[in-house]
Formats: C-alpha cells, sequence, structure tokens
C-alpha cells in the first residue's frame, strides 16, 4: 500500500517537471500606461451605506440615487476581478442641493455627504491599494456651484468671469475659457488668488487621503497656462501622480494646446467618435483607427499615457449607437473592447459597459448599476483584462497595422522580444487572411491566447480565418509538436492510478 502510494506521488512530481514553465516577464517598473481603469459615477454605483443619503429617491433619475464610498468599497474585489488596476470617481466634493453627478462644486474641502465621510474615503483608498488598484478623483477647476458663497462674496467678484452663457461646442477658445457652461460660474484662473486656491485644494486631497491621479474635467475650459501651474505644483506632492486631462474636443489643433502643460494624456475624443462609427455595426472600414494613432503621436507628449474609451458621463452610452444600428450589444461591445485593450493608451471603461448598460443623453446615461445582470460580456472583460495585464507588448508595444478590409482588422504589437498579433473580425461573415514572413517572422506559429485558435507557419505564410463577431490575441511561439515526455508522464499517471487502485481493492479483499 504504501509503495503504491509513494508510486503515485513520484509520478505525479515527475508529471510536473516535464511540463515546460511559462516564459518568464521580466518584471519592471509599473507604470500609468500599464493601467486599466474603471470609471464610476459614484451616486449611481452601489449603495452601502443607506444612513448617509436621506433624500435618496431612486425613481427619480436627477435626484441622489444612494451610490457611495461605503458601495465602492464593497465591489472592490468584484472590480479587481475583471482586471482593472485603477479606479476613477466622479467629483466627490461636497456639491450643490441635487448635485448627484459631483460636478457643481459647493466646498473644496469636504467630501459630498450623500458620499460619506473623509474618513470612509480614505477607507476606499487604502483597501484599493491593498489590492493594487490605484484611485484617482474627476478635479473640478473650471467653475463652481450658483449656490457656492463665493458667488455673492462682494470681496470676491474677481474670482468670476462675467457672466455670459457659452455653448460647450464653440470652437472659439475664449469663449470656451471665460463663459459659464450650463449656468455655472466660470472661475478666472487669471487672478493668483485663484490658482494659488485651486492647487492647494488639489495638493491637499493628495497628502490627506493619497490619492493616485487626477480626471481634470472640462480641461479645455480653463486656460493652457494655469494647467501648467498646477501640473507642476501638484506633482510636487507625489511621485508618479498621472492628470489626465478630458478635453472635450475631437479636434487635434485643441489637444495641441495644452501639449507642454505637463498633463500626461488626455481622453481621446477623436478616437472614441470613429471607434463608435466603426464598431456599433458591421462591415465599415476601420482604417480611420490607424489614421487617428498617426495624429494622435503627433499632437501629445506620451500617445501611450491617452485614456481611451468608448463611453463617459458625458456621451450617450455605446449601447444606444448600437441598439439603434439594430445589432446585438454584446459581440459589437466584444469587438470594440478587443480593440481598446489591445491598442496604445489607457483603456477607460465606464461602469456599465461590462453588462452592456443602455442610455441616452444625460441623466439617462447615469442609470444605475445592476449586478444581477448577464455575465457573459463580464467574462470576455474579465479575459482581455487578464491577457492585458499579462502581456507587455498589449501595453508598451509598438503598433503596427497588418491588414484591414470593411470591418476585419489585423495589427502587431513588439515589445522586446514579445510580439503579439490582434485579429478583429466585426464584420457579417467568416474572414480568412494571410500574412506573410514580412509581416510575421518565418517558421513559428501565432497561439491565440483569447479563444485557443493556433495559425502555424506555412508555405512562409501563416493563414488566420476568424468566424464573424469573433477576435483572437495571439502571441508568436516556436512551433509546438508532440510533446513525447508529457504524453509519457501523463500515461505513467494513468497505469500509476490504476495500480494504486488495484492494491486498495486487494488489502480491502484480504480484510474480509
Amino acid at each position: 500500500m504504501k509503495k503504491a502510494a509513494f508510486l503515485l506521488f513520484a509520478i505525479i512530481l515527475f508529471v510536473f517537471s516535464t511540463v515546460p514553465a511559462s516564459a518568464a516577464v521580466k518584471k519592471t517598473d509599473r507604470k500609468w500606461q500599464d493601467e486599466s481603469i474603471y470609471y464610476i459615477m459614484v451616486d449611481r454605483f452601489n449603495d452601502g451605506d443607506s444612513n448617509n443619503a436621506p433624500d435618496v429617491d431612486t425613481k427619480n433619475p436627477l435626484a441622489y440615487n444612494g451610490g457611495d464610498f461605503q458601495g465602492i468599497i464593497d465591489k472592490l474585489d468584484y472590480i479587481k476581478a475583471m482586471g482593472f488596476t485603477a479606479i476613477d470617481l466622479t467629483p466627490i466634493l461636497n456639491t450643490a442641493a441635487k448635485g448627484y453627478d459631483g460636478y457643481s462644486v459647493q466646498n473644496y474641502y469636504k467630501t459630498d455627504e450623500h458620499f460619506g465621510s473623509i474618513k470612509t474615503f480614505k477607507k476606499l483608498v487604502n483597501e484599493a491599494h491593498k489590492r493594487q488598484i490605484k484611485i484617482m478623483i474627476d478635479f473640478v477647476a473650471n467653475s463652481v456651484a450658483p449656490t457656492h458663497p463665493w458667488v455673492n462674496d462682494p470681496t470676491k467678484q474677481n474670482w468670476f468671469h462675467p457672466k455670459q452663457e457659452g455653448n460647450v461646442s464653440s470652437d472659439n477658445q475664449q469663449v470656451l475659457e471665460n463663459s459659464w457652461i450650463d449656468g455655472q460660474p466660470d472661475l478666472n484662473q487669471e487672478n493668483p488668488e485663484v490658482t494659488n486656491y485651486l492647487v492647494d485644494a488639489a495638493k491637499w486631497w493628495i497628502k490627506e487621503t493619497n490619492i493616485d491621479g487626477y480626471r481634470l474635467t472640462g480641461a479645455n475650459f480653463v486656460p493652457p497656462a494655469f494647467w501648467a501651474t498646477f501640473s507642476k505644483a501638484v506633482k510636487s506632492a507625489k511621485k508618479d501622480f498621472y492628470l489626465l486631462g478630458d478635453v472635450q474636443s475631437d479636434d487635434p489643433n485643441v489637444v495641441n494646446l495644452y501639449k507642454s502643460t505637463g498633463l500626461d494624456g488626455f481622453t481621446d475624443s477623436k478616437l472614441n467618435m470613429d471607434l463608435r462609427k466603426g464598431f456599433a455595426s458591421t462591415d465599415l472600414s476601420l482604417n480611420h483607427l490607424f489614421s487617428d494613432w498617426e495624429k494622435t503621436k503627433q499632437s501629445t507628449p506620451n500617445p501611450y499615457l491617452m485614456g481611451t474609451y468608448m463611453d463617459d458621463t458625458q456621451t450617450t452610452r455605446f449601447t444606444k449607437d448600437i441598439v439603434s444600428n439594430k445589432q446585438y450589444p454584446g459581440s459589437r461591445w466584444e469587438m470594440a473592447l478587443t480593440y481598446l485593450y489591445t491598442t496604445p493608451g489607457i483603456p477607460v471603461i465606464y461602469y456599465g459597459s461590462e453588462i452592456a448598460l443602455n442610455g441616452g443623453k444625460a441623466p439617462d446615461n447615469h442609470r444605475q448599476m445592476n449586478f444581477r445582470a448577464n455575465k457573459d460580456l463580464i467574462d470576455y472583460i474579465t479575459k482581455l483584462g487578464q491577457l492585458r495585464n499579462q502581456l507587455p507588448s498589449l501595453k508598451r508595444g509598438t503598433f503596427e497595422k497588418l491588414y484591414e478590409k470593411n470591418g476585419m482588422i489585423v495589427y502587431k504589437r513588439v515589445y522586446q522580444n514579445e510580439t503579439s498579433v490582434i485579429a478583429i473580425n466585426n464584420t457579417s461573415k467568416s474572414q480568412q487572411v494571410t500574412l506573410s514572413n514580412k509581416q510575421i517572422e518565418d517558421g513559428k506559429e501565432l497561439r491565440g491566447l483569447l479563444n485557443g485558435d493556433v495559425a502555424k507557419s506555412n508555405q512562409h505564410q501563416y493563414k488566420i480565418i476568424l468566424d464573424r463577431d469573433n477576435a483572437e490575441i495571439y502571441v508568436l511561439a516556436n512551433k509546438s509538436g508532440i510533446n513525447l515526455p508529457l504524453t509519457a508522464a501523463i500515461t505513467a499517471v494513468y497505469i500509476a492510478f490504476f495500480t494504486f487502485l488495484y492494491f486498495i481493492i486487494k488489502r480491502r479483499k484480504q480484510k474480509r
């Protein structure tokens, strides 16, 4: 009996010794371009403490719906399980009445009581950091609430630009910088007192709560000179602090105005517009996505730090675009997210995208999160998150188009010794693409990690075949053949197992 048990153990040990170990990726310092961000509207995500919001009305989309810091703490493991490495929160500062979205600032040094205390927010940051998740918050520097005490303070009238309404779609930069957008009193950042106040408040939150970054809402409504001062001061408060400029314009020339301000990256509005056009339906050219990348490289200091996204608090939900085209949301989301996760930039995924949450213009695009929704898309995002976290080439690699035709695209990412090839079939038919040895190193194979497909080099070519609404993430590897040691070891395990059973049965018969 003991001999049989020892034999079984020895053979199992032999099996593990013959299985080839995965190639170790050299660990490097974590960079912001390696992150993937889950973007949460605090009030609409999860209610973890019903005591902090007595005026909640979940049936009113313009009222507080109950989401809070504790609710996010309760779902940190849910967020981490999907592979996200950072969380961005809509503004958490004390806001005016019914300011559930956080953008009507009432006090720069207090949290909104509906979300919880600063003590609970610190707990959120600490719990996230324990899980290796970074925390960002939206910082509002353009305007304050009409009910803010400064507005009627006679000593602070020069803290604001004269009241004039402006249109967010205006192409006049001076109008954008000086107008009261949506009736919000517009701060005069040319006034040194205003600049100093905003900078001091921003630094205070970093030192007090240990957050890791700011998303600067409406960055193009504020003069570039202010952001240059702001970024220099804020980055002195914490090493590797990330500043993402929310430039609400798809014009690369607007981004160019802020290129030298010290902001790390910008929300890629032009890419967002083209992603939505290309992936909301099938059989559409995606070539513009590659030209977007070329323009981004020219207009930004570090294109790998751009925030790439499908939708956010300002846009209609991408699902609405899909439904308008009479398409199935799950498939279109999967193809779009594959592109987002495997191309340069930091993916910023708006809460609810993992369940294909629908919604039109605000507040319809701020619907409550539903954690009982279909898990298929969540599982797909989880796979993408795992592969992005595992493969440095998907975060840091070069970006080269290999093929594009009416919704079928193939591109390559290379980082050090790792080559990944991504194929996306956003068409209505199965597609076959042949890649030459000039595009991919000859004599190897492309191993699919998303769905398990394999494309081996044959006659100096690689043939990739994908069904419609399918994608694959390949890594280039040496050709695999029959692993004789592994096959022999597995056979030995079976023999040992049945031998083990034989001795047990024999011993029981002897006892009888």
